[in-house]
């Protein structure tokens, strides 16, 4: 049960003798692993926003939608022109985005050169389906949209996914544990209005395609549903959710209704996935190696996962064709799924002995997912960590017998002892209180997801740490979000408890820390398994001290209240949640190599919004009001404005020169509220001219809660700019937040239904 309650700040010290570790079931020690908290430290910034594809992007478009090849331009933050096919395509185009329209695109699209253009058919479902046979033939990628209402987040996503500038598979695989929730409604249009809930807990969402019904005219359904009536069905769910899709056509001999008697259809049906962008593709073994390895070939940015599901009731996992299966399932295959129906609960044991020994023999194969079906078999989903199917009771069935919940199988976990009760705290200064509106949604997250963790809100004195040693220092402390950041060094230096870990170098420091050097979150996990993951490891906390790797961050005071087998690591959410922000109606190359200008009264403010540009790759941040420290001015391209001159010069830059990257693309201000009218001014500097694909992006983080004069966000769209608030990157980094304190996902939409903002 949780609760959130509002605590004294500063309580007394809190001392615990340290608990003794408990040995549990060995063949549960064998591969649970952690389960109560994340795999702490970030990505390494390679990982995030990339490049990507850099050939030339040609949109595809019918009759009257020029219109929609000056928002493919304006997302990438290119400009645009129309040619009249194919052949009028030259390397001068590199830079640009190019409209042929469809008449003209049929003549030659099938002699253009592949290895410098990339052919992106559109098509607005509002002028009817299917789109012309031919060009979704022969082009590259397909983008579905409607075009009232017209969801600019979805194109944003199309582009990022098709062109490989973002890597969901990355992010997941890094995560101690992911679930795909199945939709097995027979029209998306009935889960969309649950779909914030549905997916709480969820890391992808699977759309069956073969428990589609498509309505025929004569009351009755098609026998396999058209690409037609499936790919609308697909742009529906990825206009509602930001989670990766899951494209799957289940035959009829497992469990699924898709025809078996043309191998040929699911190729088909698979590619066209692949055109739309989907993240995961489930390819089942059975199908010939021809089609598995061509799928394979041609994935491009998406995923395959190679499936196999066995409900004879004969399967062994020690046998020997259970690793053949795994084997040849690996040859085309980014993630491997073996699913079957056993009859007796010491098969659970049974596979997880295959799963270790997979592990140890095959160290580079794909991550593997494997789980027991029946009632039986539940143990096993409480034990697989990559991709487990979960159901939810507002599904009209589930997709696979024994399938639970999240929530259903975090109460496992818990009354396994996999799960204990943590004690997780808010912790806020008394001047931040009204201004974090997300804390009440930890309680609702954790109780839609099962979770046994007490959550609090406290307050710590806005000068002093005392309190914050006070609550981490405890020994079934489960971590902590703090708002404001604070300088990791401010902790440790006013912290005896702090400074003691890890042999007195301080906790572990994640990438995004050591580079900004703020502080919002604070993870604690096992040894054991954080010794297992690929987080980074610890920066002394203070000259001449360097870090024993043997002891990894564990608590080396003999007063702590921690276990002596607990790490302790220093987070920061705030920058994802920018940089998910940033990117939510633009492509990350929209930044690439662009200018920008942040506004802040102190270089701590200013941390997460410089670290955020630096992933997006942006060439040069423009500052005002505030000096970078010597660290953080060394790893980023900083240039004051030190002048009206200065500023003026930036701001012609793009204007008086073929370069138009130099003049700044996006602005954001961290000033508080009271000083709105002096934004309000940079920001009409600043503001776009000519055509809508010079189009700039606007982020205002003052607090929304505190009067103000002026709105700088409404005068940053009256001169052009695309304009965020710090609600929305207060709800990116709850996600952000959630997934690194206990290691699940809650997405962005079910955080703004929360809150009362709903997305739609």
């Amino acid at each position: 049960m949780v609760s959130i309650q509002q605590l004294e700040p500063a309580p007394a010290h809190i001392s615990a003798p340290v608990p003794s570790t408990i040995t549990a079931h060995r063949a549960i020690d064998l591969v649970m692993g952690r389960t109560t908290s994340p795999a702490v430290g970030d990505l390494p910034l390679l990982r995030g926003p990339r490049k990507g594809d850099t050939r030339t992007a040609v949109i595809v478009f019918g009759q009257g939608q020029e219109k929609i090849v000056a928002v493919f331009a304006e997302v990438l933050g290119k400009s645009y022109r129309v040619r009249n096919g194919f052949r009028d395509v030259s390397s001068d185009d590199r830079e640009i985005v190019v409209g042929i329209p469809t008449t003209q695109a049929k003549t030659d699209i099938a002699g253009r050169d592949r290895t410098s253009i990339v052919a992106i058919n559109v098509h607005c479902t509002n002028m009817g389906m299917p789109p012309d046979a031919y060009l979704s033939a022969q082009c590259d990628y397909e983008f579905l949209y409607t075009e009232a209402p017209f969801f600019r987040r979805d194109l944003s996503r199309f582009i990022s996914q098709t062109l490989g500038q973002l890597n969901h598979h990355e992010t997941l695989m890094a995560k101690p544990r992911t679930y795909f929730i199945s939709t097995t409604f027979p029209d998306v249009h009935a889960a969309l209005p649950n779909i914030d809930i549905l997916t709480v807990g969820a890391d992808a969402v699977e759309i069956r395609v073969d428990l589609l019904k498509e309505p025929l005219g004569d009351g009755t359904y098609a026998p396999v549903p058209s690409l037609s009536y499936v790919g609308e069905q697909v742009m529906l769910l990825r206009q509602r959710t930001e989670l990766p899709i899951i494209f799957t056509t289940r035959c009829t001999a497992e469990n699924g209704r898709f025809p078996m008697d043309n191998p040929d259809l699911y190729y088909e049906y698979l590619y066209r996935a692949i055109q739309w962008g989907v993240e995961y593709i489930d390819v089942e073994i059975w199908l010939p190696e021809r089609i598995r390895r061509k799928l394979f070939e041609q994935r491009g940015s998406s995923r395959i996962m190679s499936a196999f599901h066995d409900f004879s009731g004969t399967f062994k996992w020690p046998s020997a064709r259970a690793e053949a299966t795994f084997r040849e399932s690996a040859r085309f295959a980014d993630i491997v799924k073996m699913i079957a129906i056993i009859n007796d609960h010491n098969e659970n044991f049974e596979l997880e002995y295959f799963r270790s020994k997979i592990k140890a023999e095959y160290p580079d194969a794909p991550p593997l997912s494997a789980v027991n079906m029946g009632e039986t078999g539940q143990f096993s989903r409480t034990l697989n960590r990559v991709f487990t199917p979960i159901t939810h009771p507002l599904l009209p069935i589930i997709a696979a017998p024994g399938q639970l919940s999240a929530s259903e199988i975090n109460q496992a976990l818990s009354l396994l002892g996999q799960l204990p009760r943590k004690n997780i705290y808010g912790i806020n200064t008394p001047s931040s209180r009204i201004s974090t509106p997300q804390a009440p949604f930890y309680g609702k997250c954790f109780n839609e997801l099962g979770l046994p963790h007490h959550f609090s809100v406290v307050e710590r004195p806005l000068k002093g740490f005392a309190s914050v040693e006070a609550w981490c220092n405890q020994k079934n402390f489960g971590g902590a979000y703090l708002y404001p950041a604070v300088p990791f060094q401010h902790l440790i230096s006013n912290s005896a408890f702090f400074a003691s870990i890890n042999n007195g170098t301080g906790p572990i420091l994640s990438d995004s820390v050591k580079l900004i050097g703020m502080v919002d979150t604070i993870v604690v996990q096992s040894k054991a398994s954080f010794s297992a993951s690929s987080a980074p490891s610890s920066a002394p906390s203070s000259p001449g001290r360097h870090q024993n790797s043997d002891s990894l961050g564990s608590i080396a005071s003999p007063q702590s209240g921690l276990s002596p087998t607990t790490v302790m690591v220093f987070e920061n959410a705030a920058w994802k949640g920018i940089l998910s922000t940033l990117t939510r109606d633009f492509a990350p190359s929209a930044y690439s190599g662009r200018a920008a200008v942040v506004l802040a009264s102190n270089p701590d403010d200013a941390a997460s919004s410089l670290l955020a540009l630096k992933a997006l790759m942006v060439s040069k941040i423009y500052t005002v009001g505030f000096k970078a420290s010597p660290a953080v001015a060394r790893d980023f391209n900083l240039e004051p404005f030190n002048s009206l001159e200065s500023m003026q010069k930036a701001r012609t830059n793009g204007a008086n020169s073929a370069n138009h990257d130099a003049s700044p693309f996006v602005v954001v201000s961290v000033l508080a509220p009271e000083k709105s009218n002096l934004v309000g001014m940079l920001v009409r500097v600043f503001g776009s001219r000519g055509s809508s694909t010079s189009r700039k992006v606007f982020l205002d983080l003052a607090d929304g809660s505190f009067p103000r004069k002026g709105d700088p966000r409404l005068i940053a769209e009256q001169c052009g700019f695309a304009a965020y608030g710090a609600e929305d990157v207060m709800a990116f980094t709850t996600v952000e937040t959630l997934r690194l304190l206990v290691g699940q996902n809650v997405p962005y939409s079910f955080v703004r239904l929360a809150s009362g903002r709903p997305m739609f």
